[in-house]
């Protein structure tokens, strides 16, 4: 599921990148910009000691840095009003709110959540390219060797085996979640580690 031709070395060696449906040659080429925009970010990208040791709340510090500098480039949090018309009748199809938007590519950042939301977010993914909304789904989560760090700095328990990491989410995307929707996932991998603490 990996695709080492399209993604540049320097992403490689700090996240783990897969791939359903190629989904990289579709981003890559039908969304030339928002690929470079999605790099731009990665690279900047630090997994900073305080931010894991940070108390939780409703949205991780982590996910927040990443939204924020997709929304420094002009992306936006996306909600789509979608229904479906049988003969006269309207059906609504409500979908969930996309983290980060920019000309039909959607990106998730799924930084520490119970993983049905992975479940949530293909779903999502599949409606809105059936629905030609968007062209790719993007996921950006964290490679499970990262448990690792966490029990080292004492927050293991913080980040359970249920929760969203990678080992996760792979099954799913093996199993076809997500239907035809070309999907690019980048886990963030140990090599992204900064201990800004010392």
């Amino acid at each position: 599921m990996s695709n080492h031709a399209i993604v540049p070395g320097d992403i490689h060696r700090r996240f783990e990148a897969i791939e359903a449906r190629n989904g990289f040659a579709v981003l890559s080429a039908a969304r030339p910009a928002e690929w470079q925009e999605i790099l731009i970010v990665l690279r900047a990208f630090q997994l900073l000691r305080s931010d894991i040791e940070r108390p939780g709340g409703r949205k991780s510090p982590i996910a927040e840095r990443l939204d924020a500098h997709f929304y420094q480039l002009g992306w936006s949090e996306r909600d789509f009003k979608t229904s479906i018309m049988v003969d006269q009748t309207k059906y609504e199809t409500p979908t969930h709110k996309v983290d980060c938007f920019k000309n039909k590519v959607a990106v998730e950042v799924e930084w520490n959540n119970k993983d049905p939301f992975y479940d949530r977010d293909l779903s999502n993914f599949r409606l809105l390219f059936e629905l030609r909304a968007i062209d790719v789904g993007v996921i950006i989560i964290r490679c499970t060797e990262l448990q690792d760090i966490f029990d080292t700095l004492g927050k293991g328990q913080s980040y359970g085996s249920s929760t969203t990491h990678l080992g996760r989410l792979v099954p799913r995307l093996d199993g076809g979640a997500g239907g035809s929707c070309p999907i690019v996932v980048f886990g963030i991998r140990k090599a992204a580690y900064v201990d800004d603490r010392r």
